[in-house]
């Protein structure tokens, strides 16, 4: 008799930590993230906030409240409507048919072709690659006197065109290099949702008398639209966050202007390259100012997001 309380004891502490395990257990497991997402992200976008209603320079020990001054002042500055417009332009650009080519990349992988381990290998390729080189080698393919584009234009009686020195050139020069990096990294996602796909429905369609892109459109894209939707808006996301590229771009292709700007007339200047020129390159080095066009920068990555992502959702499965 006396057991019976030490057993019955024993099995409501294990019950405490089976409740504990199942109900703390994940907290802590994800706690790590939130920790340094806290510390790495909440925090420099709190402090950027608060930066942005001063003006703060690295040239003043001083920093003076002005409350929503720098905001007011980059609504009506005409250099920072034209960042946004290129990073809108560029985005689509990239975006739009990389995603498209990425989707049928994947759906031609899906199939059975020998030496599949190596395509897929293949496509990682340029993601893997210093961002540094793909510049630099696409700014030789597209250089103005001996670029291998200009000579291919010429050969086919086109003339050659000083890519660097137009808005709608740069912008296309600067979208392929974005797409193509980006393109089989994008492949290899929807190709790893196109695997859970079942394979009946793919018969059943091959017996109906449909076609490869029929097989696409009708069955394969609406399998997979959650998985659209997550790459549509990360892409989206990263369009609207692009640096690199225009920085090395106007230094190798010899646009002149200098590094933030975009090219002499800001013609590929971005929305981050905008942000970097007001606080590191400009001479006052205005942190305030640059912490206010991160904060609209911000916003409209999320309203851009947020358009992007009703618009994929409200598309109807079929209709992909």
């Amino acid at each position: 008799m006396s057991t019976l309380p030490l057993a019955v004891t024993r099995r409501r502490r294990r019950s405490v930590r089976h409740t504990l395990d199942v109900r703390v257990s994940p907290y802590a497991y994800v706690a790590p993230f939130f920790l340094l997402f806290c510390a790495f992200g909440l925090f420099p976008l709190a402090y950027t906030a608060w930066v942005s209603l001063h003006e703060w320079t690295l040239l003043s020990e001083t920093q003076t409240f002005i409350g929503l001054d720098n905001f007011s002042a980059l609504l009506s500055d005409a250099y920072f409507w034209n960042a946004t417009f290129n990073t809108l332009s560029i985005g689509v650009l990239s975006t739009v048919p990389q995603l498209a080519l990425a989707i049928w990349l994947a759906h031609l992988l899906n199939r059975r072709l020998r030496f599949q381990t190596l395509f897929r290998v293949a496509l990682l390729l340029p993601n893997v690659t210093s961002v540094v080189a793909v510049v630099v080698i696409f700014s030789q393919l597209f250089g103005r006197d001996f670029g291998m584009i200009n000579w291919m234009l010429s050969w086919a009686g086109a003339g050659s065109i000083d890519w660097a020195a137009g808005t709608a050139t740069s912008h296309i020069a600067l979208s392929v290099m974005i797409m193509w990096r980006w393109t089989g990294y994008n492949a290899l996602i929807f190709l790893a949702a196109m695997q859970a796909v079942p394979r009946e429905l793919y018969e059943a369609a091959t017996l109906d008398g449909a076609s490869n892109f029929t097989q696409l459109r009708r069955i394969t894209m609406p399998m997979i639209r959650p998985t659209i939707i997550f790459v549509v808006i990360v892409s989206t996301i990263g369009a609207m966050q692009i640096i690199a590229e225009p920085m090395l771009f106007g230094q190798s292709s010899g646009g002149g202007g200098g590094i933030a700007t975009g090219g002499p007339d800001r013609q590929f200047q971005t929305l981050a390259l905008f942000v970097y020129e007001q606080g590191f390159a400009n001479s006052t080095f205005d942190f305030g100012y640059a912490s206010a066009a991160s904060w609209l920068m911000f916003v409209a990555v999320v309203v851009v997001a947020g358009i992007n992502f009703l618009i994929t959702r409200r598309v109807k499965g079929g209709l992909i």
